[in-house]
């Protein structure tokens, strides 16, 4: 069982999961005097959900056939890491320059679903 296991990508899904949930609540109720702060909590929140659903997701294509479903994981869950987070660095005060990694991680997230497509084609066409 290597690293990215299905068992590990899915254990940092439901993580990530999670994390998405806390920090869209704290966006709603403690960061009520900062709306650029919120407007950044809540993008990345979305878009960390969106994509821990999606790494649920590549388990099901698994199921029905599509095994290169087992490479997208790493994508999403790192462009999680990359585009969220720094949304989340910058909304805590990190410095302008962390937004530079946003759209890296968005290009993660891209490659995610090029690949979760990619896979498809393994599924029986019935």
């Amino acid at each position: 069982m290597g690293l990215w296991s299905r068992r590990n990508w899915m254990t940092l899904a439901a993580a990530g999961g999670f994390v998405a949930v806390a920090v869209g609540a704290f966006a709603a109720h403690g960061m009520e005097g900062d709306p650029r702060a919120q407007e950044l909590l809540r993008t990345g929140a979305m878009y960390g959900f969106m994509h821990t659903m999606a790494t649920f997701a590549c388990a099901t294509f698994m199921q029905v056939g599509a095994r290169r479903a087992r490479f997208a994981p790493a994508f999403f869950l790192s462009g999680v890491v990359l585009f969220s987070g720094s949304l989340y660095a910058l909304a805590f005060g990190a410095p302008r320059w962390v937004g530079a990694v946003t759209p890296i991680g968005g290009l993660s997230f891209l490659a995610g679903w090029a690949v979760l497509a990619w896979a498809a084609r393994g599924v029986d066409p019935i």
